[in-house]
């Protein structure tokens, strides 16, 4: 039985997302903003109440740690520029991408993004997949719609693996056992 190559990459994006949605299920609001070191990059609530991420366009050395927060607007905004592209869209600008703050609201709204990101998927065709891709690479005429979509596929592995790793360690943390629980 032969798979063709974009329902392969569609059932990697799935197979990841399962492991996904372990931590999904089980995150807590507290757990967002859990800064897990001193230089953390997270994100700050603004005076109209939106959520401005910690990013600087050249990353220092060593990168700060991520919170959970930040990693899952990061992933909310490649995931919204990658899925614009699929669609045909005019991509949004990485200012443009809102988190919506700790909790269910974050977790609904990456669930949305896992089913516009499929649904565009969906209709692309083998030879989609050999068309020219501008994203993440800008004006690179050898990286293809295949090497978009593997590239939202291991970005996605990296992202689950750290939110995944954050939670886990937070869960474990002594200063949340003495804080009753609740974080740092």
């Amino acid at each position: 039985m032969r798979t063709s190559p974009s329902d392969l990459l569609r059932w990697q994006f799935e197979l990841t997302w399962s492991l996904f949605e372990y931590h999904l299920e089980r995150l807590e609001p507290a757990d967002f903003l859990w800064e897990p070191d001193a230089e953390c990059w997270t994100l700050r609530e603004d005076d109209d109440g939106g959520w401005v991420p910690d990013w600087q366009d050249t990353e220092p050395d060593p990168v700060p740690l991520p919170t959970i927060g930040w990693v899952s607007w990061h992933l909310g905004w490649w995931l919204s520029v990658a899925t614009d592209h699929v669609h045909g869209r005019e991509p949004r600008a990485r200012a443009d991408i809102a988190w919506p703050g700790p909790g269910d609201a974050t977790v609904a709204w990456l669930r949305g993004l896992r089913g516009d990101w499929l649904s565009g998927l969906a209709g692309l065709t083998d030879a989609d997949l050999d068309g020219a891709a501008v994203f993440p690479w800008e004006n690179d005429p050898e990286r293809t719609v295949a090497h978009m979509v593997t590239w939202v596929n291991a970005e996605l592995m990296k992202n689950v693996a750290e939110i995944g790793q954050l939670r886990l360690r937070r869960a474990a943390s002594p200063r949340r056992a003495e804080a009753g629980g609740t974080g740092a």
